[in-house]
């Protein structure tokens, strides 16, 4: 009876274990498997819904981005952050741009704040995020990740990133740095802490992503921080609903949303679509050269 009841017990015990062993597979395992699957299929669908949009085409729409930079600004902006320490001066442009944003990254994680910020400029932003909320969104990010890197000399501009459908009230906001030594932009997000490499290793624009979407070819994904390249899946599907059309600031600069005037946004958008949630004096054009060309020299203010 003994060894019957300890053979009863064994067997018992087995099966529990058995059964957490399999809650937990359903949990972690099987699980994260149904979500990569998930995103998957909505990448798949997002890239379908991407190549049925119009074409590009060149048009006169008039617009010219602007670039700006106050000196003095620049001086305060260092100072405070004592930028020169950030990165080393004489690095590439896309070394300093990826210590910029790690630095970003590290110490502000993303949030939907709850209190907009009185003063959306790299000094405001830092100090709200130091005594209101540790965390802000991806508009905010971009704000100062902006301000941060034209304090260094860097030409980049803060660019929305939307999906086709209207009823979808999120969208993206990421920087677009422009790369002398390479003559091209490149993507940096210190919001979801990622940028987007090509096969060889070469940081790619918001231009060249949309194409490989389009191409459904791959595109490599890197954190910012070590040792988090994994969990892509949902990043991937992400953008390929956001790079349906863009819209950014004619005009860069310091406080540019922080109550300046006498700017407007320009919004590149496929043939046959009109945007949404558009200002009335906003520029639509079809024309990615001239969208994306290579930022002027820095305008003096």
């Amino acid at each position: 009876m003994k060894r019957f009841l300890k053979i009863a017990g064994l067997t018992i015990a087995t099966l529990v274990g058995l059964a957490i062993v399999a809650l937990l597979l359903v949990r972690f395992v099987f699980r994260d498997a149904a979500k990569r699957a998930l995103y998957a299929l909505q990448r798949t669908e997002r890239i379908e819904l991407l190549r049925t949009a119009g074409a590009y085409a060149s048009d006169d729409v008039p617009f010219r981005f602007v670039y700006r930079q106050d000196t003095a600004r620049a001086r305060a902006i260092g100072a405070y952050f004592r930028l020169d320490t950030l990165a080393d001066p004489s690095a590439t442009t896309w070394e300093r741009t990826l210590a910029t944003a790690r630095f970003v990254a590290r110490n502000i994680p993303h949030a939907n704040q709850t209190v907009y910020p009185e003063r959306p400029d790299a000094i405001g932003l830092w100090e709200y995020s130091r005594t209101v909320e540790p965390a802000f969104n991806c508009r905010l990010h971009s704000i100062l990740m902006h301000e941060l890197l034209l304090a260094q000399g860097i030409a980049n501009r803060f660019v929305t990133c939307l999906p086709a459908d209207a009823q979808d009230n999120d969208c993206h906001v990421v920087n677009i740095v422009w790369l002398p030594e390479r003559q091209k932009w490149a993507m940096i997000d210190s919001d979801m802490q990622a940028y987007a490499v090509d096969d060889e290793g070469a940081p790619l624009s918001l231009a060249e992503m949309r194409a490989l979407y389009l191409a459904d070819a791959p595109i490599d994904y890197r954190r910012l921080a070590d040792g988090q390249r994994d969990k892509m899946s949902y990043y991937r599907a992400y953008w390929a609903k956001n790079l349906y059309w863009f819209e950014c600031w004619e005009e860069t600069g310091y406080g540019r949303e922080a109550g300046r005037k006498g700017s407007r946004f320009v919004a590149l958008v496929p043939e046959g679509f009109a945007g949404f949630k558009l200002g009335q004096d906003e520029p639509l054009t079809h024309d990615e050269a001239r969208f994306w060309a290579a930022p002027e020299r820095l305008e003096l203010e």
